[in-house]
């Protein structure tokens, strides 16, 4: 199995005939991802041809899942465009809206996320690679060849590349779903919504989780694996080098003060029982062993 995306998972594209929604959709198709259509008002009636695959363009999310049963969007707009794209998607009823575009206001995101959880919408995102179910769809921007396989494992990451390192250096082992949550100070789904869905996949045996400085999210999930995670769970926290006060690479990647070090993320994953890595490499290897 898998969490929020598989095999009959169909894909919309917001903004597809644009550059980065072209040269995705073009990746999600070449590895298996059932890609339905495409949404751009001004373009909506028209066939965009990838490599002999004719996807359709539709006018609004809801005319493209009223002629095809889309129960997945994925967001390639400009950042002053997301949050109508987003509430159009709720509007819709969608299931799940992957949120690709970096530097979502952060007040956009507060709002189309609660509007878009009175309406049932789950939302991955903003600035996230999106959500991969190896050998069953990819919808975002994971390269689908580190890890071409479905295995015992489930991700859930902060950090785009460092789901990527370690999909790959896990690779023979093999992913159930990897899901990247993104790096903003506020995103729809969190570490605590994976680690649930995980510990209720019967195929996914171990779940990685993957923080960072900055906030208390993994703090947070420390305390929810401690209470209601029965499976084992192997962490990574980036930043232990970072300088206080700076922003390091995500807009939710900032120490002040004693709060957010990695440091304490850390320490409160190991009282819950989480092994963490001081490496990614390291973080595999715990995941081997562990397995």
């Amino acid at each position: 199995m898998a969490i929020f995306l598989t095999k009959q998972s169909k894909v919309l594209v917001q903004g597809m005939t644009g550059g980065q929604g072209m040269k995705h959709t073009r990746r999600m198709l070449a590895a298996g991802t059932d890609v339905v259509g495409g949404v751009n008002p001004r373009k909506a009636g028209r066939t965009v041809d990838f490599d002999g695959t004719g996807v359709p363009v539709f006018g609004s999310v809801a005319e493209g899942m009223a002629a095809t049963g889309a129960d997945v969007s994925v967001v390639f707009v400009p950042p002053p465009f997301t949050r109508a794209a987003v509430t159009e998607a709720a509007d819709a009823s969608i299931p799940l809206v992957v949120v690709i575009t970096e530097g979502v206001p952060v007040h956009d995101t507060v709002r189309f996320r609660r509007y878009a959880g009175q309406r049932g919408t789950r939302i991955i995102g903003p600035n996230c690679p999106g959500l991969i179910s190896p050998g069953q769809s990819n919808a975002g921007i994971i390269p689908e060849d580190i890890a071409p396989d479905a295995g015992r494992i489930g991700l859930v990451s902060k950090s785009g590349t460092l789901t990527y390192q370690l999909m790959y250096e896990l690779r023979e082992i093999g992913f159930s779903t990897a899901v990247g949550i993104g790096g903003d100070p506020v995103v729809g789904t969190t570490h605590i919504d994976c680690l649930a869905a995980f510990e209720d996949d019967p195929d996914t045996e171990l779940i990685v989780l993957i923080g960072e400085i900055g906030g208390d999210a993994e703090e947070r999930a420390a305390a929810y694996i401690a209470e209601h995670v029965t499976k084992p769970v192997v962490g990574y926290i980036a930043g232990f080098t970072a300088p206080e006060g700076k922003t390091m690479g995500h807009a939710g990647a900032i120490v002040s003060g004693s709060s957010g070090t990695a440091h304490a993320k850390q320490k409160a994953l190991e009282q819950a029982g989480v092994r963490v890595g001081s490496t990614p490499s390291q973080t595999a290897r715990l995941v081997r062993d562990r397995l």
